[in-house]
């Protein structure tokens, strides 16, 4: 195994990072401008995901709750402007149909920031990174992390459960997120309920939490408990990833079935 070292970089540095290998960050994300002036200053980074929605995303090197005021200053403009934006960008096919997305990164979130983000009713990723030099090697390697922030209560609202899954564009993947969400269902038909909320579809057997499925263009998440009762989250994006999370799945399953807390 090479060694390596974990090393500090400029904001310039990882903007660069980002612009050079945004498919690090998600697979699919392609770099589309940096610096394009808006009326509330320059923007970071944009980016066009694998769905062809439009996403800005705000850099950071050190943990810093501003940020996401600045990244809402420029999801305001990006949302007011979103047909000049795909007329300027034609290349990338971008669909002004398509919700902007707000991307932020960072080395951490704060708790403060967490719980603010809850309540927007906005897609927010977030992201948090590593730079790494292997020994013998001058190249720094970005290598990031997405965070799931917890969610908002939930509102009496009408969401789609077939909207979220095909929220999910690579066909790979949106099958293995049915085929989970089938399986669970056959557990329990009775009691195990699956429904579409805002951004993610969430499973309660008897009414008590057992996981939240939170779908991404290429793959998605489940976020529930794991062996040590800390909640947790799984990226899935193959049938590999489905036979690793199952067994946490179905032991929280047995444990809501049989009334532990």
């Amino acid at each position: 195994m090479h060694k390596y070292k974990v090393v500090s970089v400029s904001e310039t540095q990882l903007e660069d990072m980002v612009r050079q290998s945004p498919e690090l960050i998600e697979d699919g994300l392609a770099f589309v401008d940096h610096q394009a002036a808006t009326d509330r200053g320059p923007l970071d980074v944009l980016l066009v995901d694998s769905g062809n929605a439009l996403a800005v995303a705000e850099l950071k090197v050190v943990e810093d709750d501003s940020m996401l005021v600045q990244g809402l200053d420029y999801y305001d403009y990006l949302s007011r402007n979103l047909d000049r934006y795909a007329q300027a960008y034609k290349k990338h096919k971008i669909d002004p149909a398509q919700e902007p997305r707000l991307i932020l990164i960072a080395p951490s979130f704060s708790v403060s920031l967490l719980a603010r983000i809850k309540w927007l009713s906005l897609p927010v990723s977030l992201y948090t990174y590593q730079c790494i030099r292997l020994e013998g090697d001058s190249d720094v390697t970005p290598v990031y992390k997405e965070v799931s922030a917890p969610g908002a209560p939930e509102r009496i609202e009408a969401y789609s459960l077939e909207d979220r899954l095909t929220y999910i564009t690579d066909p790979a993947v949106q099958k293995l997120a049915r085929d989970l969400v089938a399986e669970m269902q056959g557990w329990d038909p009775k009691n195990l309920h699956v429904d579409a909320i805002k951004y993610s579809v969430s499973i309660k057997v008897g009414g008590r939490l057992l996981a939240y499925l939170e779908p991404r263009r290429k793959y998605f998440h489940i976020s529930m408990y794991d062996e040590d009762r800390e909640w947790a989250s799984w990226e899935i994006s193959t049938v590999k990833d489905v036979a690793e999370v199952r067994p946490v799945i179905r032991m929280n399953y047995e444990k809501l079935k049989g009334g532990d807390s």
